[in-house]
């Protein structure tokens, strides 16, 4: 059964739900299914790195394991003169993306169904958003790092969320031992922020 939410085909029955939700002052409606990450609602790790995140409003964004959108379409929101790309394994996540922009009038989003970066290859951004999949293991995790590194224009940054029981201090040394300047921005129950700029 591939029913993991980084599975690149969940075969898990639909049950497709609507959600209402305030992001950063912004209203959104979010289209949510089975077989996608935290479909009963905009998880909370994931409206702290909302709550967070600094983003121009002409900035080339990259969001990383994008799920149904919410973290992706609030940077949309925010860079409304640049552009932001999406990327998800999952397919079902990359429909509702695409999905829940034209449902929030967003035309400013570029959604990818991509296994970590292959579909964004040879292209640069100014700021790299992620809610990482933890359950996908560490090595995942440090490759975004790594990879996402090399995909960021010099004195972009990299936004993260982490719980730290769920290895926020391992996240935290990956970082440091590829970005100029890390910094925890902030921390709510449990969860980390960390903002990686590249040199």
């Amino acid at each position: 059964m591939s029913n993991h939410y980084y599975s690149q085909s969940p075969d898990v029955k639909h049950n497709r739900q609507v959600h209402e939700v305030s992001l950063r002052g912004f209203s959104f409606r979010f289209m949510t299914d089975t077989g996608v990450f935290s479909k009963s609602g905009v998880d909370y790790g994931s409206q702290v790195l909302i709550d967070a995140i600094e983003i121009s409003t002409n900035a080339n964004v990259l969001d990383v394991g994008c799920g149904y959108g919410p973290i992706g379409l609030t940077s949309a929101k925010l860079a409304e003169l640049g552009h932001v790309t999406m990327i998800d394994i999952n397919e079902r996540a990359v429909q509702l993306s695409i999905e829940n922009a034209k449902l929030n009038q967003l035309t400013n989003v570029t959604v990818l169904q991509s296994d970590l970066f292959v579909a964004v290859k040879g292209k640069t951004f100014d700021v790299i958003v992620t809610n990482p999949p933890i359950r996908a293991g560490k090595t995942v995790v440090h490759r975004i790092f790594e990879e996402g590194f090399e995909l960021l224009e010099p004195g972009g940054s990299m936004w993260v969320v982490i719980q730290k029981k769920q290895g926020a201090p391992s996240a935290k040394a990956k970082l440091e031992s590829l970005f100029a300047d890390v910094e925890e921005v902030t921390k709510d129950k449990g969860y980390r922020i960390f903002r990686a700029v590249k040199g």
